[in-house]
């Protein structure tokens, strides 16, 4: 089954907090992750204030800058990876190295009725 880890954090501490991860750390974990199969795909974003967010009300689209909501914990990137189950999925998002500053959140995915 696929999961959606989100990574959270507060990007102003993200990198500057004693048990901040570096982008190597979370390399060698993805790295890690391929390696075992369990990777689908996985990136990190552009800080918060480089995002638009996109509604379309009866029929018209308005796009405005900033994310969604205001947070304290802004989402920094993704893990989409491969688990037997729930409880695999949680384990593997345990690891992601920025859970030890900010929140990962797990999400099974939903295949879409066609």
């Amino acid at each position: 089954m696929k999961y959606l880890c989100l990574v959270y954090s507060d990007e102003q501490l993200l990198h500057s907090l004693p048990d901040s991860p570096k982008d190597p750390e979370c390399h060698a974990y993805a790295s890690s992750l391929y390696d075992s199969g369990r990777m689908i795909a996985g990136e990190a974003l552009q800080p918060v204030a480089t995002a638009s967010t996109v509604r379309v009300r009866d029929g018209k689209t308005v796009v405005t800058d900033g994310p969604f909501a205001e947070t304290k914990e802004q989402l920094a990137g993704f893990y989409l990876v491969e688990a037997r189950d729930m409880n695999e999925a949680l384990q593997i998002a345990a690891k992601i190295p920025p859970a030890r500053v900010g929140s990962i959140e797990v999400r099974p995915i939903r295949d879409l009725d066609v």
